[in-house]
């Protein structure tokens, strides 16, 4: 039995801000250093252009294959793969999502593994439960998956008070049931579904993935928005996770990304 390395990351508006800062080499360095097997990104702006020419250079530069989910909002999604994983299958859901999922079979040494790549709705806590819900009854079909992404969703199990403290009331509302109370039903929906978030399996260290010191801005607290979900065969092979801080990923994105290590067979 090996390790395969799973990774997901929200990179912002495609790598590249307002001001036309191009951010996109820094994110390459940060995904080649960690060496994910498996990759998942979100906010891939501007990356269906072109015929996908920067989503081919950045899967170039980082040595992996990718597919590339449209949206309707222009913020596609992908799962990359490196060698000798291979992608079998692949499918992509936007009109019932605001943003996007890309969906890809990966065959491996221990079998295929459905792999997700999930952006949620960020706005309105009822429709981000909506969607959690239906892909869950879309691709929990018995075989192994793994989900991951910016859910953009708080856990049910930890205490949220200071987080949303720290946010300004039109971005806290995000997260909240009209009473104030906090709206936590997406991830609590996904979990009834049976996907195991693995960070309560393997995470260790600060699991907050927003703000990032450099790339951040007024609209999180320090939270927790992006996860990796399993199936519970998979969840149990969970090891070493963590968010990855410091150096370049603390300018690269608003997020941090996040890894885990399972031990499945790469080939």
């Amino acid at each position: 039995m090996t390790t395969l390395r799973m990774m997901t990351w929200n990179i912002k508006t495609g790598g590249v801000d307002r001001g036309r800062r191009f951010r996109l080499p820094a994110i390459a360095e940060v995904i080649s250093a960690e060496e994910p097997d498996i990759l998942t990104l979100q906010e891939l702006r501007d990356f269906t252009r072109d015929g996908g020419r920067r989503m081919a250079e950045l899967a170039g530069a980082v040595g992996m294959t990718a597919h590339l989910a449209p949206s309707r909002f222009g913020m596609p999604v992908a799962v990359l793969v490196r060698a000798p994983l291979r992608i079998t299958h692949t499918a992509s859901v936007t009109w019932r999502l605001h943003h996007a999922a890309a969906v890809a079979v990966v065959r491996t040494g221990s079998g295929p593994l459905t792999v997700i790549s999930a952006h949620l709705n960020p706005f309105r806590p009822y429709r981000r439960m909506r969607e959690a819900r239906w892909l869950a009854r879309r691709y929990l079909n018995g075989d192994r998956v793994l989900l991951a992404g910016d859910l953009n969703g708080l856990d049910p199990v930890s205490d949220h008070t200071e987080a949303l403290a720290d946010q300004p009331s039109m971005y806290r509302r995000r997260h909240l049931y009209p009473d104030g109370t906090v709206d936590s039903r997406a991830l609590a929906g996904l979990a009834e579904a049976g996907l195991v978030d693995l960070w309560g399996k393997a995470g260790g260290g600060d699991g907050r993935t927003v703000p990032t010191t450099q790339g951040g801005g007024r609209e999180f607290g320090g939270m927790r928005l992006d996860y990796v979900l399993a199936t519970p065969d998979l969840a149990a092979t969970a090891r070493d996770m963590r968010v990855v801080r410091g150096g370049t990923a603390e300018h690269a994105s608003d997020h941090y990304p996040v890894r885990v290590d399972l031990r499945l067979d790469v080939s």
